[in-house]
C-alpha cells in the first residue's frame, strides 16, 4: 500500500488529498470537500494531465501571440508538445480561438489561439 499527498488545484479551497494505492490501482481518496477533488486525486495519482500554454510565432509575423491546448495532455509529454508547438508557424491573421494545431502530438487536444494576430 502506497499513499501520496497532493493539493487540489480545481477550486480556491485547495483541499490537501491523501490519495491510497494499491498494486497502481487508486483505493481510497480523502480530504477533498467535492466531487471534483476525488476525481482530481484519481487522475494525478496515476496519470497526471496538464493543460499546455505557451507562446508561438507566425511564419509571417515578428510579434508572437499566446495559446493553449484545448484540454489537458498528458504531463509526460509536455516538452514534446511544446517544441512542437515551437516548430509550428501557422500563417497570420489569426483570431482568437482559431485552431492553429490539430491533434497536438496525437494527444486529441487542439492548439488554440488565445489573442488575435492581425
Amino acid at each position: 500500500m502506497e499513499e501520496r499527498q497532493f493539493i487540489c488545484i480545481n477550486c480556491p479551497m485547495g483541499c490537501r488529498l491523501t490519495v491510497t494505492l494499491e498494486d497502481g490501482e487508486v483505493t481510497s481518496v480523502s480530504g477533498n470537500t467535492c466531487k471534483r477533488g476525488e476525481v482530481y486525486g484519481r487522475q494525478e495519482a496515476t496519470a497526471p494531465r496538464r493543460v499546455l500554454t505557451c507562446l508561438m510565432r507566425a511564419a509571417n509575423r515578428e510579434k508572437p501571440f499566446s495559446v493553449k491546448t484545448s484540454t489537458p495532455v498528458p504531463k509526460e509529454l509536455l516538452f514534446r508538445c511544446a517544441d512542437q508547438v515551437y516548430r509550428t508557424r501557422p500563417n497570420a491573421p489569426i483570431a482568437m480561438g482559431d485552431v492553429v494545431i490539430h491533434d497536438l502530438c496525437g494527444t486529441g487536444a487542439d492548439v488554440l489561439a488565445t489573442q488575435d494576430l492581425a
